[in-house]
């Protein structure tokens, strides 16, 4: 039997660390780093008689995620004691929500496969959300360097975060990957979470299980938890799959548990039968009201929300002309978006499509290079619409446009926005638009190249193109290929 002979069938459960300075039920600071338990209060180490003080921040932050995505952001939530016991949960009990979360349903539409149109052709996908409700994380249980014993650090307890559970919506580990990428990017674009996955600040569980093609009913799912890179997202749940389909087709049977990933091994291990919902025995926090969300403070929050992805994409289709593919390029993160929209508006609207092939081409390839983002380009965005200015007013070639764009890489020509008038004015670099000293040159070539000229004339194409070639090459590239072209034509056509 092969793969084809079943449906995958996945959810994601992402967790994402709320940038708020503070945590979700405490003053102590949020900041990463501090040596262990220096960032533990009173309060979220659970000393008798402290009570949790709901902060407002972590709120908004949830508010504006729902938003966002098209879900009702409930009038009222409640908060909820979800009872466990581990070393690193002080207060016997994690303060989430359950019946009643803070943002309900939603969706967010992804795109999977090759966008510019490769092997894999790209398509959209819309994945709805169930829920995303707050709660306070736990604190981190350390193995190492303590002579076989295990240390608590409680820094983390009671950091606020915002758990977000989608439906069993995807079909593959590529759309789980494009689903959780796009949620990365979004709770960055909205600045509700720095999306730093080597610190912890979003973090991924898989539900995956596997049925017949046809079948209705949900096969038994395994949970693979605390997946921190969107590599092992894919790694896990396609060998998770494999495990499953090869179990079933052996006479084997799935039992619902919880994994875990080994990186190193590539392979999936049980590490618990999984738990159900009334294993935690959730019931209301008699120490928390219920959650109350007005219509105006909805409201605010909505007004300040920034323009989203899916807007500014089909803006940039319709004020700037930018192909689909273009669009969703430069929309991937608002890093880039707000890199794009600064070249355009010191360059010039009408230049737009321009300056979207620098930032998707030469800058993303040095950036890629070089392991940068985008905030840390040595080329800013005003020094690159400067660059694209020269370009298009014919100071320069598109071609000597390259040198000047790895000069301004390496820091020369200044830092303002005209570094690249000084790197063109420096080197030299002003192309040649005189008519009188192109044709000069346009004869020398034709006199050196006789045997290109007969067979342009016999109506071989391509030797035009190596005679325009040898007149650029004439010039140092400094002649302006337009004239080149119309001059050379003129008088191979005489």
């Amino acid at each position: 039997m092969s793969r084809t002979d079943w449906e995958v069938v996945i959810g994601l459960e992402i967790h994402a660390q709320l940038n708020t300075a503070s945590k979700i039920f405490s003053g102590a600071s949020t900041a990463f780093g501090a040596e262990p338990n220096r960032q533990a209060s009173a309060v979220d180490i659970a000393l008798p008689g402290t009570l949790p003080v709901l902060n407002r921040g972590a709120v908004e932050r949830a508010m504006r995620f729902g938003l966002a995505i098209g879900a009702h952001v409930a009038e009222k939530s409640v908060f909820a004691r979800k009872n466990y016991f581990y070393p690193d949960l002080p207060k016997g009990y994690q303060i989430s929500q359950m019946d009643l979360p803070v943002v309900q349903g939603g969706e967010i539409t992804i795109r999977v496969g090759d966008a510019a149109g490769g092997e894999n052709q790209a398509y959209d996908k819309s994945v709805r959300l169930t829920r995303a409700h707050l709660e306070e994380d736990a604190g981190k249980s350390l193995h190492e360097d303590f002579h076989g014993m295990t240390g608590i650090d409680l820094n983390r307890a009671g950091t606020p975060l915002l758990e977000i559970v989608s439906e069993p919506d995807m079909r593959s580990s590529a759309e789980a990957v494009a689903y959780a990428r796009a949620v990365h990017a979004l709770v960055r674009w909205i600045d509700i979470c720095d999306g730093n996955m080597q610190e912890g600040s979003f973090r991924c569980d898989a539900n995956v299980s596997v049925r017949k093609q046809g079948a209705t009913a949900l096969g038994t799912r395994r949970e693979i938890k605390n997946l921190n890179s969107f590599r092992f997202l894919q790694q896990a749940i396609d060998y998770e799959v494999q495990w499953q389909i090869d179990t079933l087709e052996d006479g084997g049977r799935i039992e619902q548990a919880t994994v875990l990933f080994d990186p190193d091994s590539g392979e999936t291990r049980m590490m618990r039968s999984k738990e159900d919902a009334h294993d935690y025995r959730y019931f209301p926090d008699p120490d928390l009201l219920p959650l109350m969300i007005s219509a105006a403070w909805k409201a605010r929050v909505q007004a300040a929300l920034p323009e989203l992805p899916g807007a500014m994409k089909a803006r940039f289709m319709d004020e700037y002309g930018l192909s689909a593919y273009d669009a969703i390029t430069l929309t991937a993160t608002k890093e880039v978006a707000d890199y794009f929209q600064t070249v355009v508006s010191a360059a010039g609207a009408a230049q737009a499509k321009i300056c979207a092939n620098w930032v998707m081409g030469d800058l993303a390839a040095r950036l890629n290079k070089a392991e940068l983002e985008i905030a840390a380009s040595p080329v800013s965005a005003t020094q690159l619409a400067g660059l694209v200015a020269r370009i298009t007013d014919n100071t320069i070639s598109n071609a000597i446009g390259k040198k000047v764009f790895e000069a301004l890489w390496r820091g020369e020509g200044g830092a303002d926005a005209n570094a690249a008038d000084a790197i063109i004015d420096a080197q030299g670099l002003r192309q040649v638009t005189d008519s009188g000293a192109i044709e000069a040159l346009i004869d020398e070539v034709l006199a050196a190249n006789p045997k290109s000229v007969e067979e342009f004339r016999s109506g071989k194409e391509k030797a035009f193109n190596a005679l325009v070639g040898q007149v650029m090459k004439a010039s140092k590239g400094k002649a302006s290929p337009g004239q080149v072209n119309a001059l050379l034509r003129k008088k191979l056509e005489a």
